[in-house]
């Protein structure tokens, strides 16, 4: 951009030119005079309305320190609560503990279908017994159901798991009802204190609390201590298919946890349902909600999915779901115990959970009216909800409002107007340009960091990833619009770019606006607000601005009108953290979490950074923030390269474990005759998150890259996983082995070959098929009866089953290849069967706790027995 496309409109800066001109009709024709008075008026400008730079720096760091403040009372507020006097807290930590005590509750085992389900009955018992004489009937069953479905991309078979229904209603009948959901088993080698424990002992409060009311409901309520959600949300399938209450059901509530106690968010509601938001909103009595959240977990950018999905795919039922959050860390680890998880986490939980439900059933109909809700939490204090209708026409609105405000200034006579669209374009440019090569920037620093071994140095030192790529990305931003004033600026107004660039922010969060709500997406609400308070304070502060320039006064106010969205958002932005930053630690191998990690922190600075600019070019210099800003990156890059930041931690007051996958493991190969063709055994361990082996095998030796296992891709599955270290051990011997049989074998009147088979073992299998190149499955006994091809190559079925079911006997058909593609020595089909011993006896072995023991402290190992047999027919 050429400098005389540079244009100065502020009242002071014509003030300076006029005054200018005047003087020089007084003063003779010389060009001496002439570019000393230039050079004179020059400085007048640029020192017209500025600020000094460390006033800037004493000002924005001052605003983020007062927002960040007001964020973490409100998560203090968040985090405590005190008794409404209906729901008993104290009561419901008893429950945890108890159900607690019996350790990890996989499905299949004792603890989790005998010991867990009988506490669970005698307590209900209990409460019946002590509403008898009420208004309310309690009924209780038992289910056990058998079934199978389809769920991502794979086959989930159950057999006989357990389900705990109990129905609360008036003696008078209830024809409607609502459904609140927990489940009380628990992943492998965790107590599951907080998934989902404390959710079922909510539930227990709950239910005694609304049992003991002494109005009767109107409508009833249908509590489901569900015992098989752990392995691909079974129990749920199988009460919402099978069961006769469920078709009373209106809604739900479904406790759940992505994390360790701290506050339950309501992170989803699904569509097509405002009057559950409408209820939570009005009821609530701790409220922690937000569409952002919802409209992020189902993009599926977080790996997890909860009972809500089958509830409102199988039983097309709208539900609200809540999930505690904080501290993912130690989520499905050892270290979730009740002793981690604050009385007060429970008491707002259950009041919340309560007062929604009793808002719900006491009012008059439970009825659905159809439409998006847009619903945010103001700190925790209330919520905000209006329907997505309110919300497009307060987008549109104020999209107007900045549109009407834009055009003015290009509407300006002469050609003013003119100049300044073609400036404002060229600042657009800059400010996406700055975008671009800040996210480059720091993309690379997170690489280099990712191959110089120091990946995943935040995870115990969070704070270390804010200063080194936070940083990178502020500075990377002042730079480039240093060197912009500098090169394309130099004669320019710093009080006109301040001016001209605030106007680019403005313009930059309308467009995003518009572009959220044509796309339908509730969260169009952060840019609405983005651009309407900004141009509120914009509007009231402009005469401030004309009469006495940039003053320090000026700055506080302007910054004044930016709290509001500026707090929202960095409540938004400490949830995003708080979710994200653990699930680093269990999201696998594949992808480099620095680079996750680093695209956050340099998505949050370049939000934050928006309006900063309006302060930055009424700084007079930029040179000393420059220079800290590299000086914390320069300090922090070098401690990181260093290695002074280590990921992991035993600390008991805060771990932050290295989460690993340790298998005893048979393998068994057979041939097309059945005969063993080759076995091996030993300890198979993987590694959960992107670190593999690297800070372990200095404390155990023998588990490095030479004993790395890859996967043969002509097998279906090989028994462990694909990037897996291998450790030859003696065979496992389980109690009660597998046992495959192939039942029969016969040849249909439409060219295919039936085969059904039998398989005994242990409550957690899973059944891999590859059918041989050519030969195709054209139907099976599994969910809708067509086979659904994984995206891993083949056919995949998890089993789980309870106590007492049947042998697992299941049969499929398949169509041979064509003669000229058959291969007599492979077969039609290979299919490989898993077993997993996760309780009892058989989950052990001496090889396996004897390497268990020398893991240092800051690994959590989950251990367990498997068998592996794989077969061709």
């Amino acid at each position: 951009m050429s400098n005389s496309a540079i244009i100065l409109i502020s009242e002071r800066d014509s003030t300076i030119r006029n005054r200018s001109q005047h003087n020089q009709q007084k003063q003779p024709d010389s060009s001496c005079n002439e570019k000393g008075l230039q050079s004179h008026n020059h400085k007048l400008e640029l020192s017209a309305g500025m600020l000094r730079e460390s006033s800037v720096v004493i000002l924005l760091l001052g605003f983020m320190c007062l927002v960040r403040i007001l964020v973490l009372i409100s998560v203090q507020q968040l985090s405590s609560s005190s008794s409404t006097g209906h729901f008993n807290a104290l009561r419901a930590r008893k429950h945890l503990e108890r159900i607690t005590s019996v350790g990890s509750r996989t499905i299949g085992s004792p603890e989790n279908e005998i010991t867990t389900v009988n506490y669970l009955l005698d307590q209900i018992k209990q409460i019946r017994s002590e509403s008898e004489t009420g208004p309310h009937s309690i009924t209780v069953d038992v289910q056990r159901p058998t079934g199978s479905f389809s769920i991502n991309g794979f086959i989930s078979y159950y057999d006989r798991v357990t389900n705990i229904a109990v129905k609360l209603q008036p003696k008078t009948r209830a024809q409607h009802f609502m459904l609140a959901n927990c489940h009380f088993d628990s992943v492998a080698n965790s107590p599951g204190a907080s998934d989902d424990a404390v959710g079922c002992s909510v539930m227990l409060e709950v239910l005694h609390s609304l049992a003991n009311l002494s109005t009767p409901l109107k409508h009833g309520v249908i509590f489901l201590f569900n015992g098989a959600e752990e392995n691909n949300l079974q129990a749920s399938h199988g009460f919402i298919t099978q069961h006769p209450w469920a078709q009373q059901v209106r809604a739900f509530v479904n406790l759940e946890a992505a994390g360790v106690g701290g506050k339950e968010l309501v992170f989803q509601t699904g569509s097509e349902n405002p009057w559950l938001v409408q209820a939570y909103a009005r009821a609530a009595v701790h409220p922690f909600a937000s569409v952002v959240g919802q409209e992020i977990f189902q993009s599926g950018l977080i790996p997890s999915d909860t009972d809500f999905r089958i509830y409102r795919d199988f039983g097309n039922i709208p539900g609200i779901d809540l999930a505690f959050i904080e501290n993912g860390y130690i989520y499905h680890t050892k270290y979730d115990t009740p002793e981690r998880i604050p009385t007060d986490s429970i008491q707002r939980a259950g009041d919340n959970i309560l007062s929604v439900l009793k808002h719900l059933v006491m009012s008059d109909e439970l009825a659905y009216r159809h439409g998006n809700m847009v619903f945010c939490d103001l700190l925790g204090v209330m919520v905000v909800a209006y329907t997505a209708r309110v919300g497009t026409i307060i987008n549109c609105t104020v999209a107007i409002a900045t549109v009407i405000y834009l055009c003015k200034k290009c509407m300006l006579t002469s050609n003013v107007g003119v100049l300044y669209k073609c400036n404002l374009v060229y600042a657009v440019c800059v400010v996406i340009f700055s975008w671009l090569v800040t996210l480059v920037t720091v993309l690379i620093v997170a690489l280099i960091v990712t191959l110089t071994g120091r990946s995943m140095f935040w995870y115990t030192h969070f704070y270390a990833a804010v200063c080194l790529y936070g940083s990178a990305a502020a500075g990377m931003i002042v730079l480039i619009h240093t060197l912009t004033m500098d090169i394309f600026y130099r004669s320019a107004s710093r009080v006109y770019l301040a001016e001209l660039f605030f106007d680019v922010s403005l313009l930059l969060w309308c467009f995003l606006l518009l572009i959220l709500t044509m796309c339908g997406f509730c969260s169009a609400y952060v840019p609405m607000m983005m651009v309407v308070f900004p141009l509120i304070s914009k509007l009231l502060l402009r005469k401030h601005f004309r009469t006495r320039g940039a003053s320090l006064q000026y700055s506080v106010l302007y910054l004044t009108g930016l709290a509001v969205p500026y707090v929202h958002i960095m409540f938004l932005i400490w949830v995003v953290f708080e979710v994200f930053t653990p699930i680093q630690g269990r999201s696998g191998t594949r992808i480099p979490p620095d680079v996750i990690l680093a695209l956050i922190v340099t998505l949050a600075t370049v939000i934050l950074s928006t309006y900063f600019l309006h302060v930055i070019y009424l700084s007079r210099s930029t040179k000393r923030i420059l220079a800290g800003l590299g000086s914390v990156f320069t300090v922090m890059f070098v401690l990181v390269c260093c290695g002074l930041f280590f990921p992991y931690s035993a600390d008991p007051s805060s771990p932050r474990p290295k989460r690993i996958f340790v298998q005893h493991t048979t393998r068994r190969f057979h041939a097309l005759n059945g005969s063993l063709q080759s076995s091996d055994s030993g300890l198979c361990i993987s590694s959960v998150d992107y670190t593999d082996m690297q800070h372990i095998t200095p404390h155990i030796p023998q588990i490095n890259d030479s004993i790395r296992w890859d996967c043969q891709d002509r097998l279906p599955y090989c028994g462990s996983s694909r990037k897996s270290w291998y450790l030859p051990a003696p065979e496992v011997s389980p109690e009660a082995p597998l046992e495959f049989r192939l039942l029969s074998r016969q040849e249909t009147e439409w060219g295919t070959v039936k085969m059904t088979f039998e398989v005994k073992g242990p409550s957690l299998m899973s059944l891999r098929m590859r059918p041989q190149a050519g030969a195709s499955l054209s139907s099976w006994s599994f969910g809708d009866k067509t086979p659904q091809f994984n995206l891993s190559g083949g056919y995949f079925i998890s089993y789980s089953r309870g106590l007492d079911a049947p042998a697992w006997s299941f049969w499929f058909e398949i169509q041979p290849p064509k003669s000229s593609d058959a291969s007599p020595d492979e077969g039609l089909i290979s299919l490989a069967v898993s077993a997993h011993y996760f309780s009892g006896s058989d989950r052990h072995s001496e090889q396996l706790e004897s390497l268990l023991k020398r893991f240092p402290a800051w690994v959590f190992p989950s251990s367990w027995i498997s068998t592996y047999h794989m077969y061709r027919y």
